[in-house]
C-alpha cells in the first residue's frame, strides 16, 4: 500500500479562487467577531485606561526637517487599512474584467441591489436626522461587512446556495465600490491642491508602469506609498490611494494558457521518461531533475498568472486575518452602560444607523431586487427564491468594518457622536445577522 505525505492531499481537490475567497472571508468573519468581542471587554473593564492609553501612543520617523508622526489608532485606521482598500480594489478590478460583474446582464441585479442597499438606508439616516447635528452621519448605514456576511452565510450551509453566495460577494463588491466614491467625494478635509497635483502625477506614473509592462509588484508599492502620502496631505482620504494604486495593476498574462498546458504535458512527460532511465524514486536524488523541472514549472506559473491574481491571492492572508482584525480591536471598543441603553438607541444618530442598517438594507436590497425581477430587469440567482433574498437583505445589515471606518470620518473629533455611531453599527449588525441566519435557517430547507 502507498503512503502519501499529507500535504499531497492538497493536489487531490482543485480549488476555484472563488472557493478560496469564501474561505478566507468566512474564517476572517469569525476572527474578526472575537477580535470585536476582546475591544469590548477591553473598554469595559479596569484595562480600559490601558486600552485608549496603547492607541493613542505617538508612533512617527523623520528624514532630515521631515517628519511624519501619528498616534497608532491614526497608523492602523489610515496605514493598515490602505492594504485592506488595495485589496477591495484588486477585488472590484478582477470582478469587472472576469467576474460577475463582467457580464452587464448578469450584474444588472446585483448592481441594483447594492445601489438599493446604499440609498435605502441613507434616506433613513437622513430621515431621523435632517437639520441636526448627527446629519455628517448618513453615509454609515450604506456599507455592508462582506467577511461577515459571508462567515453568516457560509454558516448555513447546504441552505445557502452558491449561486446566493455569489450573488451576495458580487453586491458587497459593488458595495464597497460606492462606499470608496462616498468617501472621496464626501468625507474629505479642506483640499490642498498641491498635494492633489502631485497625487495626480503619481496615478500618471502608475499608469506608465502598467503601459510599459512592468509586472513586478514592487515599483507600483514604492509609488503607491509615495500616492498615499500626498493624499494624507491633500484632504481627500489616504486609503483612497490603495483604490487607485490597485486599478494600475497589469491583468493580463505574460505567457498563453494554451501553451502553459502544452508546456505543462511535456515537462511532467520528459520527468516521467528521466525517472524511468534513472530509476530514482525522489527528485532530490538528482540535481539535474530537481533544479531543472520545478524552475520551469515556476517559471511557467509566474508568466501565466497576472500580477493582480497573484497579488489578490497572497494579501488575502495578511489584510484577513491581520489588518482587519487589528481594526476591529482599534474600533470596537465601545464603553457600554446598561442604565443608558434605552437612551443611547433612541438618539436620532444611533437610531439612524440601527434602522438604516436593518430595515433600510433589507427594503434597498431584497425590495429592490425583487422589483426589478418582477419588472424583467433582472434574473433570479439559480436555485434561489425571494426568501433567500431577504436573507440577504438582512445581512446586508452587518455593517461592521466599513461603517465603523466611515463613522471616524463623518464623527471625527466628536467623540460623543462617535460612540453613539459605532454603538448603531454595533447593535445593529449583532441584529442584522442573527436575524439573517434564522429567516435563512427557517425558510430554506437542507439539501441532502
Amino acid at each position: 500500500m502507498s503512503q502519501h505525505a499529507p500535504w499531497e492531499k492538497t493536489f487531490e481537490k482543485v480549488v476555484t479562487p472563488f472557493e478560496e475567497f469564501i474561505h478566507h472571508e468566512s474564517t476572517s468573519g469569525l476572527l474578526l467577531m472575537a477580535c470585536a468581542i476582546l475591544a469590548l471587554i477591553f473598554a469595559n473593564s479596569a484595562l480600559h485606561h490601558s486600552y485608549e492609553h496603547i492607541l493613542h501612543v505617538p508612533i512617527g520617523f523623520s528624514l532630515g526637517a521631515w517628519r511624519l508622526e501619528h498616534s497608532l489608532h491614526h497608523w492602523i485606521n489610515d496605514g493598515l487599512m490602505w492594504l485592506f482598500f488595495f485589496l477591495v480594489g484588486l477585488e472590484i478590478k478582477r470582478e469587472v474584467l472576469v467576474g460577475q460583474l463582467s457580464d452587464f446582464r448578469q450584474a444588472l441585479l446585483p448592481i441594483i441591489a447594492a445601489v438599493g442597499g446604499m440609498v435605502v438606508p441613507a434616506l433613513f439616516y437622513v430621515f431621523f436626522n435632517f437639520g441636526g447635528a448627527g446629519i455628517s452621519g448618513w453615509g454609515v448605514p450604506m456599507a455592508t461587512d462582506i467577511a461577515f456576511a459571508v462567515g453568516v452565510l457560509v454558516m448555513l450551509g447546504s441552505r445557502a446556495p452558491k449561486s446566493l453566495l455569489t450573488f451576495l460577494v458580487a453586491l458587497a463588491i459593488v458595495d464597497d465600490l460606492g462606499a470608496v466614491a462616498v468617501i472621496a467625494v464626501f468625507y474629505t478635509d479642506n483640499l490642498v491642491w498641491e498635494a492633489l497635483g502631485i497625487a495626480a502625477v503619481l496615478v500618471g506614473v502608475l499608469i506608465m508602469l502598467n503601459r510599459f509592462g512592468i509586472r513586478s509588484p514592487i515599483p507600483y508599492f514604492i509609488v503607491g506609498t509615495f500616492l498615499w502620502m500626498a493624499f494624507l496631505e491633500s484632504g481627500v482620504h489616504a486609503t483612497v490611494a490603495g483604490i487607485l494604486t490597485a486599478w494600475t495593476i497589469p491583468a493580463r498574462s505574460k505567457f498563453d494558457v494554451d501553451l502553459f498546458e502544452k508546456q505543462i504535458g511535456a515537462v511532467s512527460h520528459q520527468l516521467s521518461q528521466r525517472r524511468e532511465s534513472n530509476a530514482v524514486c525522489t527528485l532530490m536524488e538528482n540535481e539535474e531533475q530537481r533544479r531543472g523541472v520545478i524552475q520551469t514549472l515556476l517559471n511557467g506559473i509566474h508568466m501565466v498568472e497576472t500580477p493582480l491574481q497573484r497579488l489578490e491571492h497572497s494579501l488575502h492572508i495578511p489584510v484577513a486575518f491581520l489588518v482587519v482584525p487589528l481594526f476591529a480591536l482599534a474600533n470596537a471598543g465601545i464603553p457600554i452602560h446598561l442604565d443608558q441603553i434605552s437612551s443611547l438607541v433612541t438618539n436620532p444618530i444611533t437610531l439612524g444607523i440601527m434602522v438604516g442598517l436593518i430595515l433600510g438594507k433589507l427594503i434597498g436590497i431584497a425590495g429592490f431586487s425583487l422589483l426589478a425581477i418582477k419588472l424583467g430587469v433582472g434574473q433570479m440567482p439559480e436555485g434561489t427564491n425571494a426568501n433567500h433574498l431577504i436573507g440577504v437583505g438582512l445581512l446586508g445589515g452587518i455593517g461592521f468594518t466599513m461603517s465603523i471606518f466611515i463613522a471616524e470620518l463623518g464623527f471625527k473629533g466628536d467623540t460623543d457622536a462617535l460612540l453613539l455611531a459605532k454603538s448603531g453599527v454595533l447593535f445593529a449588525s449583532v441584529i442584522a445577522g442573527v436575524a439573517g441566519y434564522l429567516w435563512l435557517r427557517l425558510t430554506s430547507p437542507a439539501k441532502s
